[in-house]
């Protein structure tokens, strides 16, 4: 069965077994009438708009209905989403008169990003497409162009996207729109942000925890959310799960969640109702907002929301082929799909169409009457279409000296705390324009110096209220996301740091984000936004402690398949490597970073100067762990993440001592992206380049942190790839030790010494003599390390010492020693 058969229109949900007195802690308002002239103007702008929208969905000529709608004018593919777009235009209509009357600074979020007619509708009839468009101008010409084109190549797609003015939202995939309307408050304490949620996006769980977002917003310092439940009950072809709870069930609901409920519903008058509502929740809102920045903050402040009962596609057509359409599910995408074939849904479409009277909703040149447009803000500024916020907004950051915060080469220290005093200063120097979201890990990640001068930001805790605090955390990475998308696209710049296993959660809202943002460089009137910034940290290499779960590197392959001036991906190998990085996409801008590295304490291998210049180039031959510098190598071993590489380098320490005559170059790669093919990726290195750093011809080895795959698509197109090998992490993992985690996944020193040798030995006849007898050495302390693993549950002493070299600043490193007193060089050469 298709879809569900239903005995009337717009079921009323049954009733719930909660007692009757819950409905006291609903919102009862005397209705305020509005003059005969306001609510004309409402009337006409939600009528024209509603025309407009269904006219999109289905005309390709005929735009104003001035003759009979013959088979012609129908669009030959009719696409498009009418059911959510009268409750759509209907609140937009609203927001502009709250707008006007109040002198409001507000953006209307939408998450029903299907409903891109409605939007689309409303923001021609207030000249927003105009101003952006010029050949969507308000006359019968731009009006022409825009219902013909709808969802057609050379018009607007059939959702919101970044093309939509005053959208920051991209509104294909569902639940993602509250999480980002309170991201975009945060900090703008004069903004309000009108949020819709459908209730078949109410049904996802971004949408679920995102009700929670109101706890994370300090009324001193930010704006307001108000949200708008949009239930019209019916989704693609069911029920909803709130059109099925009556207004108990929904306000116990909510309540609950911390909010003040009001309904509004009364069909009969809903200009009225609606009206009145949005006042007092905007009344609701300055009362908070006067008593936090008076400070006496209200200790869980009951925030208002909204929920709208509406009949799922109102005012279309009532019945269709002998199925109720107005009022189910039926109306959800096109509601007479026959209709350029079939003759009775033509005339259906065309009484439709015709009952909004198109003819006297617009003047003979096209134009929207003046009705309509007095109760549109008369300032373009303060029109819904052209807040400044949504798309020319971009507030640099004052990016603090990453060396101030160096560390010593030949040291150790963890990337992430050498990198937590930078962001804590970078938040200090941006103290209303740089916020970190994070899934309750700061502490664990090793980056609680970003508590030095701020604290977080949850507002339902007496330990952090009213604090002013930076830093929010939420077990959530969806939330985490959307307040970084929101907060991004009003122009501010966001970071998040995340356990490496669990950041893939985000990876289609990564996605989606991408695609908003590829769209929005498209334009020519979005300016530009900072770039979003992940930190993977805790990552598989060290996470032996919590097992197989917590192993999963995965979220650098969905980063890789984004559009080449889209992605960025670095593993930096040290904590002066990483704090360059950082600096860097901190001041970056449209990208998406993705910053790899550990939170356990890890060789430092490069000074200021030359992390500086590696950074740079993305990429360099480690001389001091190279054999003569590097020169004419028999082999290439490349690391490629920090604990990746630390291997690499042991592994060319030992090989000085037992294959002196294998000639061996490292390589490290920190910026991944110069792998990729010439003229693939704007950071690509040129073949010559490419040559020149990993040779012509030599064996080359890579040690790489995330997947085999990765670096294959990377490296597809250049030359003489039959000499590349890849070791990486293979899904092999559990509670157990550091280095048995390298030894499973195959990626430890004697996994590196084994491919160094077979490499080496195919061009240096003294390596090759002597090839059997070193391989054999090397599987047999493989065996005998995972022995002693075994046999005592912990890595040998010495296995992360940093490794010797002789004449550099690592030539005296330490080598542990064992309880017998034999150095761990002695008995296992891990080092």
């Amino acid at each position: 069965m298709p879809g569900e058969v239903i005995d009337r229109p717009n079921p009323q949900p049954l009733a719930s077994q909660i007692p009757d007195s819950v409905l006291e802690l609903s919102v009862k308002l005397e209705k305020v009438a509005l003059s005969d002239a306001d609510l004309k103007g409402l009337e006409e702008f939600r009528r024209a708009s509603n025309y407009i929208a269904a006219a999109m969905i289905f005309l390709s000529d005929n735009a104003l209905m001035e003759r009979d709608l013959q088979f012609e004018d129908i669009k030959p593919r009719l696409l498009g989403h009418w059911g959510t777009c009268p409750g759509l235009t209907l609140v937009y209509a609203h927001l502009n008169y709250l707008t006007r009357k109040n002198d409001l600074d507000l953006i209307y979020v939408v998450g029903p990003g299907h409903g891109a007619p409605a939007i689309l509708a409303s923001l021609w009839l207030e000249g927003s497409l105009e101003k952006f468009y010029p050949q969507y101008s308000q006359t019968r010409q731009g009006l022409h162009n825009l219902i013909t084109g709808f969802s057609t190549p050379r018009g607007f797609p059939s959702h919101i996207n970044a093309e939509t003015p005053g959208s920051i939202h991209e509104g294909g995939e569902l639940g993602y729109a509250l999480a980002v309307a309170f991201g975009a408050v945060m900090d703008k304490p004069d903004l309000v942000v009108a949020c819709i949620v459908g209730d078949g996006e109410a049904e996802s769980g971004p949408t679920a925890t995102a009700w929670h977002a109101a706890k994370y917003i300090d009324p001193a310092e930010s704006g307001a959310v108000i949200p708008i439940v949009h239930v019209n009950g019916f989704k693609i072809s069911e029920r909803t799960i709130y059109g099925c709870m009556d207004d108990k069930e929904m306000v116990s609901l909510f309540t609950g969640y911390g909010y003040q409920c009001r309904f509004v519903e009364d069909l009969e008058d809903i200009d009225n109702d609606l009206a009145t509502s949005m006042q007092w929740a905007l009344d609701e809102i300055r009362k908070i907002q006067k008593a936090a920045r008076s400070g006496n903050p209200i200790m869980k402040p009951r925030w208002p929301v909204l929920i709208m009962r509406t009949p799922k596609g109102w005012s279309g057509p009532k019945k269709v082929d002998g199925e109720f359409v107005e009022g189910s599910f039926h109306a959800h995408q096109v509601p007479l799909m026959a209709a350029k074939t079939n003759k009775d849904q033509l005339a259906d479409l065309q009484n439709w169409l015709l009952s909004y009277a198109p003819a006297k909703l617009f003047t003979s040149t096209g134009a929207p009457i003046d009705s309509i447009k007095s109760i549109i803000p008369a300032e373009d500024h303060k029109k819904l279409g052209q807040r400044v916020e949504t798309y020319k907004n971009h507030e640099p950051l004052n990016v603090p000296d990453w060396q101030k915060f160096s560390v010593e080469k030949g040291g150790e220290e963890s990337c992430m705390k050498a990198i937590g005093n930078l962001i804590d200063q970078a938040m200090v120097d941006n103290p209303k324009s740089l916020r970190l979201f994070s899934p309750d890990e700061l502490v664990s990640n090793k980056l609680d110096a970003v508590f030095n001068h701020t604290g977080r930001d949850f507002q339902w805790d007496e330990f952090s209220n009213a604090r002013g605090g930076r830093v929010i955390e939420i077990l959530s990475e969806h939330t985490c996301q959307g307040f970084l998308q929101g907060y991004t696209l009003t122009g501010r710049t966001g970071i998040f740091p995340s356990y490496e296993s669990f950041l893939g959660i985000i990876h289609t809202m990564m996605v989606q984000y991408s695609k908003f943002n590829k769209m929005a460089r498209e334009t020519s009137w979005r300016t530009d936004i900072s770039s979003i910034n992940y930190i993977e940290t805790s990552t598989w290499t060290r996470q032996e402690h919590n097992g197989f779960s917590h192993q999963n590197p995965s979220f650098i392959g969905a980063v890789l398949n984004l559009k080449p001036d889209a992605a960025r991906v670095y593993l930096p190998p040290d904590a002066n490597t990483f704090l360059s990085t950082i600096a860097h996409c901190l001041r970056s801008k449209n990208y998406v970073n993705l910053m790899v590295g550990s939170k356990q304490p890890q060789p430092v291998f490069l000074s200021v100067e030359e992390a500086d210049k590696h950074c740079q180039a993305g990429a360099s031959v480690w001389k001091f762990a190279s054999t003569d510098d590097g020169l004419d190598p028999d082999v290439v071993l490349v690391g490629i993440g920090s604990e990746l590489t630390f291997e690499v380098i042991v592994a060319a320490s030992i090989l000085r001592r037992k294959c002196p005559s294998l000639r061996v170059r490292v390589v490290n790669v920190t910026d991944l992206m110069i792998l990729e093919s010439e003229t693939l990726h704007p950071h690509s290195l040129s073949n010559a380049e490419f040559e020149a750093l990993f040779t012509k011809d030599k064996p080359v080895h890579f040690n790489y942190h995330g997947y085999s795959n990765e670096i294959k698509g990377l490296l597809f197109g250049r030359p003489n790839l039959d000499r590349i090998s890849i070791a990486c992490y293979k899904e092999e993992g559990s509670t157990t030790t550091p280095f048995d985690m390298m030894l499973r996944n195959e990626v430890s020193r004697y996994h590196v010494m084994q491919q160094a040798i077979m490499g080496g030995a195919k061009g240096n006849s003294k390596v090759a003599l002597e090839m059997t007898g070193l391989l054999g050495e090397v599987r047999h302390q493989v065996a005998k390390v995972q022995e002693y693993i075994m046999a005592t549950g912990r890595d040998p002493d010495g296995t992360f010492d940093i490794p010797k070299f002789e004449g550099t600043v690592f030539e005296g490193g330490a080598v542990g020693k064992g309880k017998d007193g034999k150095s761990a060089e002695d008995e296992f050469f891990v080092n």
